[in-house]
């Protein structure tokens, strides 16, 4: 099979790569860029509320970014209340970026973790709007089923807690949402190695996003490159279909015509 014809679409837009990445932790706006490159996304997610717009003149990463090779995913990080994530999305399509949002709300400071009736109801709102809402939430099949109900593009449910680099605690809940779902579901947060999102990919996830694993890395361009292979090695091991698990040994070679000794 040929993997360039196993394409993502997400919102009836077509992708080659099931690495979507984040842009924050970079330790230089250069490294970002390399690392982008290297992972071979084609969706890269910012955070508009970081962005510092006061200064015209001033660089943010949207300047170093090629808006002509990458679609930018705006993001609501930084949002506490449904409202915050409105007015966030709504500033970004303003700004002539997009009108796709990946929606984040976030009330909680140490845990970072995702408030799921703020999440609905921004989500209820935007799509209301017309956006294309790519919502971010704790590994909740039900939740995950009512997003989709009132028109979110994709489900992107947790592995564990945003830069924690724990990998994947929450699979019996993904496998659950994967199994129910009818948009496209990518594993969000948490993912440390390549291996993780190989593991993401062959439960049949549809696509994963990395970012600190990458951004934090001692060398984040050969992590990028590495995050790259690890989705295209278990999305193919998808594809080809594991071999059941089994209670006991089964002997690889034939134990029929073996010659007695």
């Amino acid at each position: 099979m040929e993997m360039d014809s196993d394409t993502l679409v997400i919102a009836g837009k077509t992708f080659h790569s099931r690495l979507m990445v984040g842009t924050g932790r970079h330790r230089s706006n250069e490294e970002m860029v390399a690392s982008i490159e290297a992972s071979g996304a084609e969706l890269v997610t910012v955070a508009i509320r970081r962005l510092d717009l006061d200064d015209p003149n001033k660089k943010t990463i949207l300047d170093f970014i090629d808006w002509t090779r990458y679609t930018i995913l705006p993001n609501t990080a930084g949002s506490k209340t449904p409202e915050e994530a409105l007015t966030t999305a709504r500033l970004a399509r303003a700004m002539g970026l997009s009108n796709w949002v990946k929606l984040e709300v976030i009330p909680d400071p140490k845990y970072l973790l995702p408030d799921p009736l703020g999440t609905l109801r921004a989500a209820e709102a935007l799509v209301k709007e017309g956006f294309v809402v790519l919502p971010y939430i704790h590994a909740d099949p039900v939740l995950a089923r009512h997003l989709e109900e009132v028109g979110c593009a994709t489900v992107m449910p947790l592995g564990s807690a945003i830069g924690s680099g724990q990998g994947i605690h929450t699979r019996e809940e993904i496998q659950i949402i994967i199994e129910q779902a009818r948009v496209p579901v990518v594993v969000d947060a948490g993912l440390a190695v390549p291996s993780d999102a190989s593991t993401a990919m062959e439960m049949g996830a549809d696509a994963v996003l990395v970012n600190t694993a990458i951004a934090q890395a001692q060398d984040p361009v050969r992590m990028g490159m590495a995050f790259k292979l690890g989705v295209k090695a278990g999305r193919m091991a998808y594809l080809a279909g594991r071999i059941p698990r089994k209670q006991y040994a089964i002997a690889s070679s034939p134990t029929e015509g073996v010659v007695r000794v």
